[in-house]
Formats: C-alpha cells, sequence, structure tokens
C-alpha cells in the first residue's frame, strides 16, 4: 500500500511498470480513516508518515517503508513487534546544491535585489554608495552539524567552491565519507566552538529528543553577527522564537529556513510557523523542498522496490531502522 503522493509519481519504477507481481493500492491523498481500513490486509505499507490508529489496524504488517531519512512521523512503539521499519536517502547532492544556493543567495542579498528590481528599483553599488557589497563563500568557513549522507554532500559543495569545513558528529573519530574534507571534527560537545567559528552553519541531523531544541538563544549568541543558519533537518532542533528575535534583531546575518515547526499534511492551512518570518528580509523561506528533485525520488521508488523484492524472497533488508522481532 503506497501513501506517498510524491512516491505516487513514481509507480511503474515502484511496481516494475506492473509486471512485480505484488497487488499494489496506491492511496495518496485520501482520508486517514480509508487508509486504516484498508491497512487491515496489508503487507507492506509505502508512506511518509503513519498515525497510531493505522499502526494498530494492521495485524498482518511486515514492513513499513518510509519515503525518505526521517522516522520521526512514525510511531514505532505502537507497530506490533514483527514490523519491520526502514527509510531511504538519495537526497543528499540535492539539498547540498540548495544549501550553497541558499548561502549564496543570503550572502548576495539576491531576494532584496530581486524584489526592488521588480518594483523598478535598481540597487546597485553601482549607482549608489550607501549599498552594501555581498561576499563571496570561498575563503569562508561552513560548520556542518551532523555529517552522514546529507552533512557529507554538503561538505563536499561547499570544499569544491573554495570554503573551509568543520563538522561535529556523534562518533567524530570515524572514518570521513569518500571525498569529504575536513579542517576539523569534533563530538557532539564541540557545538559551542563551530558556532562561534563558522560563517554558514548548516543543520543535518535527525530530530531526536537530543536534537529536539538543540539550537536555541545561547548558542544562536554564539554565532558570529554575520553568520548565517541554513536548516534542512528538522524544524524543533531550534527554537523559534529564538530564532525569530536573533533574526529581526540582526544578531546573525540571516537564515535559509526550508524546514518549518508544523507541516500542513497536503501543502495547505497553517504556514508552518507562528512568528512572523515572512515580514524578515534576512530570511529564506522554502517548503521543505529543498531535496524535491527528480533524482532523489528516482532513487527512493527503485531502492524501495528492491527492498520489497527482498521481503518477498526472505532476504535481508537495506537500511533497517527498526528491525522485527
Amino acid at each position: 500500500m503506497l501513501t506517498d503522493p510524491i512516491l505516487d509519481r513514481f509507480r511503474d519504477l515502484l511496481t516494475r511498470q506492473g509486471g512485480d507481481g505484488h497487488a499494489w493500492e496506491f492511496l495518496a491523498g485520501r482520508p486517514d480513516g480509508e487508509v486504516v481500513e484498508r491497512l487491515r490486509s496489508a503487507d507492506v505499507l509505502v508512506a511518509s508518515r503513519m498515525t497510531v490508529p493505522m499502526a494498530e489496524a494492521a495485524p498482518g504488517l511486515r514492513l513499513v517503508h518510509v519515503t525518505g531519512a526521517g522516522v520521526d512521523r512514525v510511531p514505532l512503539d505502537a507497530l506490533a513487534p514483527g514490523v519491520t521499519v526502514c527509510n531511504t536517502f538519495h537526497h543528499g547532492t540535492s539539498i547540498a546544491e540548495h544549501v550553497v544556493m541558499a548561502a549564496l543567495m543570503l550572502s548576495r542579498r539576491v531576494r532584496r535585489a530581486d524584489a526592488l528590481l521588480r518594483e523598478g528599483r535598481w540597487e546597485s553599488v553601482a549607482v549608489d554608495p550607501a549599498v552594501a557589497l555581498g561576499d563571496t563563500l570561498a575563503g569562508r568557513t561552513v560548520g556542518v552539524v551532523g555529517l552522514g549522507e546529507i552533512g557529507a554532500a554538503v561538505v563536499r559543495a561547499a570544499t569544491a567552491l573554495g570554503m573551509r569545513a568543520r563538522a561535529i558528529r556523534r562518533d567524530p573519530g570515524a572514518p570521513l565519507p569518500e571525498g569529504v574534507r575536513v579542517d576539523r571534527m569534533d563530538g557532539d560537545d564541540g557545538l559551542p566552538e563551530l558556532l562561534s567559528g563558522s560563517d554558514v552553519v548548516v543543520l543535518t541531523v535527525p530530530l531526536t529528543p537530543a536534537t529536539t531544541g538543540l539550537i536555541g538563544a545561547a548558542e544562536l549568541a554564539r554565532m558570529r553577527p554575520d553568520a548565517l543558519l541554513v536548516n534542512v533537518a528538522r524544524g524543533p532542533i531550534v527554537d523559534e522564537d529564538a530564532l525569530y528575535d536573533a533574526l529581526a534583531g540582526r544578531r546573525i546575518g540571516g537564515a535559509a529556513l526550508d524546514v518549518w515547526w508544523s507541516h500542513p499534511k497536503d501543502g495547505g492551512g497553517a504556514r508552518g510557523y507562528t512568528r512572523p518570518f515572512h515580514e524578515l528580509d534576512n530570511v529564506l523561506m522554502t517548503p521543505h523542498h529543498s531535496g524535491h528533485t527528480r533524482a532523489t525520488f528516482t532513487g527512493r521508488a527503485r531502492e524501495i522496490a528492491a527492498n520489497i523484492e527482498r521481503l518477498a524472497a526472505g532476504e535481508p533488508l537495506a537500511n533497517v531502522v527498526r528491525a522485527g522481532a
């Protein structure tokens, strides 16, 4: 059963153009109550989110395959012991490109220049000596919080542009991913120094009880006055009030926010935030789409299809987050 509306676009890859021999039900966009009823006979759920009633209504469920990396929207404790949970990735390069784009747009004040030019105002150092010059990324330092697939891809992209890189991760002594060069690697206790020593801070860690509120007023106060914060992880990793106050008070240079504190199920309704970030000109706002490229979802569809084949054949699954008992 598939409920993810994005993966629904890739039915041919998931089903091998209908030739995989499995009986698929496509319920993207259907009400939760209908999904609950149909789950009673499902073996596999492919989804970006799952509710407790869904978990409790699926006695024969063998696999929940999350369609992204984060499993924070799946009630793991409510699942029966025999249910395996897997995730998938393939979004590192896409998100890293977004991070670089966002940092450049903030550094060059692209959003402001675009808005003014649309109004007929030509704001440039060539015509106004009061206009500030933009900054390059080359020669500056990027600090990456978390060095999984996304963090590693961010370091590769940033250093290719001439940036210096530093990072923190749970096990600082583990081998570096291929192609990753950092000037400094620390454990979790290195966060204060990373914040004070970076021009661009990029958050890529998963949302857990330990990372919720990881960046609050004290952490933001450690950042340089012209430093940028880029969050492509999860909104609650940053304290909303503290971030708004730091941006509105110009205590940091700017922020690129691709993730928010709430997540409208169908792309409508609540904005995802409660403070008026949209009124600030030092914020770049995107609707959690940094990884939304064709390459990302093509890779995910193929990997999920392969995992379902492994399940049917009794073979070990890839990317197991929670093993079924």
